[in-house]
């Protein structure tokens, strides 16, 4: 046996916090060099990725089990969208100076939480030290039958397009997280600024609708940089248009409260992002199928609209077509 000695400072960190997550067989307890992933029988392996940087994707004072369970969700709702149910994920984490043990800590519990709620185990990863900001990247993995990923690019002509959950929320709880005098200019009540807050912080990844996805949907994406350019996204992947009535767009009731308070707020609802719900197109005479088996799992799903031949997404208020100045929440 080794000793003490003979185990550098990131070895006992990434045992101590991250190794009891490693639950799957392939994943050796990160004792190896890689892992071995066994896709099930008949199965493809469906491939996502994205990551965090505090200051750009989370405000650095957020909690960090929160964190953890945001980047996690974030894949998962990407999984969510192809039909796909979890299967693994791997992790890259770099650690400014300043984080210390009870962070990494809070960290590794949270992350431990959602991977054992959604089935989606740690399967490997790499620990750095960074002197900028800490960022976090996942690449998650999911299985699908083969051949039948759901994709942004199949939606049809005539196709009804359906909404998961409620639209805008988290953007409008970044504002608030940046200037708390919002919630008195909007009229919220406590309970309906916290839950703008929570939005922002703690998606809701749609993964108990991933079969009915699978069965009903002809495309589908999830909505992490605002409804309308994400849209747009699965039209021009797709070749085709989409006309959206701005009213039946589905808000929570904070946000309805927002939006009276200040009318402009509706271009922030639906490009601001960070919603993490699905957007999908599916033939209008399956909707109340998909409905109810999204009802049976406690989301609501809401019919917006209509795919139409030409080119992108018209989001229509009052018979008139909406301009914005950002249609999409977007890095660059």
């Amino acid at each position: 046996m080794p000793s003490d000695d003979d185990i550098s400072a990131e070895e006992r960190l990434i045992a101590r916090h991250f190794g009891p997550l490693a639950t799957a067989p392939g994943a050796f307890g990160l004792h190896d060099d890689a892992a071995v992933v066994t896709p099930p029988p008949g199965c493809d392996l469906v491939l996502t990725t994205d990551g965090v940087i505090a200051g750009v994707h989370f405000f650095p004072d957020d909690p960090p089990g929160d964190v953890a369970r945001k980047v996690l969700r974030m894949n998962l709702s990407d999984l969510a969208a192809k039909g796909a149910r979890p299967v693994g994920f791997l992790m890259s984490i770099a650690l400014p100076p300043g984080i210390g043990e009870s962070w990494i800590a809070a960290f590794a519990e949270g992350l431990g939480e959602d991977a054992v709620h959604y089935g989606c185990p740690l399967l490997g990863g790499d620990t750095d030290h960074t002197p900028v900001s800490l960022s976090i990247s996942i690449t998650a993995f999911g299985a699908v039958p083969h051949g039948a990923m759901v994709r942004r690019s199949t939606a049809k002509v005539g196709d009804s397009v359906v909404v998961t959950g409620s639209i805008g929320d988290a953007a409008l709880g970044v504002l608030l997280h940046k200037d708390a005098a919002l919630a008195k200019n909007w009229r919220l009540s406590d309970g309906e600024r916290d839950h703008l807050l929570r939005r922002y912080l703690l998606p809701q990844p749609r993964n108990a609708l991933a079969a009915a996805v699978l069965k009903y949907a002809s495309a589908a994406m999830d909505v992490s940089d605002g409804l309308a350019g994400d849209l747009k996204k699965l039209c021009r992947a797709s070749g085709v248009g989409a006309e959206i009535d701005v009213a039946r767009v589905p808000l929570s009731d904070a946000a309805r409260a927002a939006l009276s308070a200040e009318a402009s707020l509706i271009e922030t609802i639906l490009t601001g992002g960070d919603d993490y719900e699905l957007v999908l197109t599916l033939p209008p005479e399956k909707f109340a199928a998909f409905r109810a088996e999204a009802e049976n799992a406690g989301v609501a799903a809401t019919e917006i609209g209509r795919v139409t031949s030409g080119q992108g997404a018209r989001f229509l208020k009052d018979g008139n077509a909406l301009a914005f100045a950002q249609p999409s929440y977007s890095h660059f």
